[in-house]
């Protein structure tokens, strides 16, 4: 199968990666020359945190000359989804049988990618897998126990998702179809409720943000939060015990994993929090259930955030 990876970044580099290790011909496409240009030069160096290897793979700063490719995975911030996907779709790399599957954070990149491709052509997914960015050209790959679910907006089992799946399959990436993609993608959701802000703000990776009774505590309240929300609107999630999000975030990845906002705060870059706990608030307010927790969350990232970008003293955004 041909693959565009849009966003190589941690996840998108792991996934990516680990595709084209199992054999598909895997294109990444990104804005951030320096690691673009490590991959290019040097292969993508991934570890498990106990071995290292190289996996070689075609990374361009342009999609230019790819042609159409049989499926493009977004994996771009989210507030960056439809400019992302509009710049591609002005290349030939989305066809007319081109499917365009979301595996990013938070809720809404779906329709933001339907509004571009057209609804035929966008698949969705929710992944466990894990990555960490070391360096330019180098990831923390969290790829073994951890689960891909990819499903139809329709919620149909057909053979182009199935199709998809065996190709995640064979190169050791976990996957099954389900027909209840939008119970997943709220699923993952909370996932990233449970550990996300919190990781930012108190700028801990997962183990020592889990040693704490205090953290666990906060993260379990914003984690109701958002199950009381989904429910409001109809949502069938697999669980609806607030403990089993916080401890499914970090089942299988090592101590040292930092979620994406950490990522993001690190890297002096825009989160994806207003997709994420923010989700949460606008949900909220739609059906009126109060989000106090996700909304204090919310605003101390958005702090942070704003001091890294506009006030720390001798600060320059890092080029993408």
């Amino acid at each position: 199968m041909k693959i565009c990876m849009l966003g190589t970044g941690s996840l998108g580099s792991t996934i990516g990666g680990t595709l084209a290790q199992g054999g598909s011909e895997v294109y990444f496409v990104d804005q951030w020359k320096e690691h673009i240009d490590r991959i290019r030069e040097n292969g993508l160096r991934m570890t498990d945190e106990k071995e290292e290897w190289t996996v070689r793979v075609d990374a361009r700063t342009s999609a230019e000359d790819i042609g159409p490719v049989d499926l493009v995975i977004v994996l771009v911030k989210s507030f960056a989804t439809r400019e992302a996907v509009a710049q591609l779709k002005e290349t030939n790399v989305i066809g007319e049988n081109t499917l365009v599957m979301s595996l990013q954070n938070g809720l809404g990149n779906e329709e933001a990618i339907a509004e571009i491709v057209g609804e035929k052509n966008v698949i969705s997914g929710k992944t466990y897998v894990g990555g960490r960015l070391i360096e330019p050209g180098y990831v923390s790959a969290g790829v073994k126990g951890k689960d891909t679910y990819i499903g139809e907006l329709t919620g149909e089992i057909t053979e182009r998702i199935q199709k998809v799946a065996d190709e995640f399959n064979r190169a050791g990436l976990h996957c099954e179809v389900s027909g209840n993609i939008r119970g997943l993608i709220w699923d993952k959701l909370l996932i990233n409720v449970a550990a996300g802000a919190l990781c930012g703000i108190t700028r801990l990776p997962y183990g020592p943000l889990y040693e704490e009774a205090y953290i666990r505590e906060t993260a379990v309240a914003a984690i109701q939060e958002g199950i009381d929300v989904a429910k409001a609107a109809g949502v069938k999630l697999k669980s609806e015990d607030p403990e089993y999000p916080w401890y499914a975030a970090s089942e299988g990845l090592p101590g040292t994993f930092k979620t994406s906002i950490l990522q993001s705060l690190e890297m002096k870059r825009p989160t994806e929090i207003d997709y994420i706990n923010g989700s949460v608030v606008e949900w909220g307010k739609k059906f009126g259930i109060p989000t106090p927790v996700n909304q204090t969350l919310v605003t101390c990232v958005k702090g942070i955030e704003k001091y890294l970008l506009e006030y720390e003293p001798g600060l320059e955004e890092k080029e993408k």
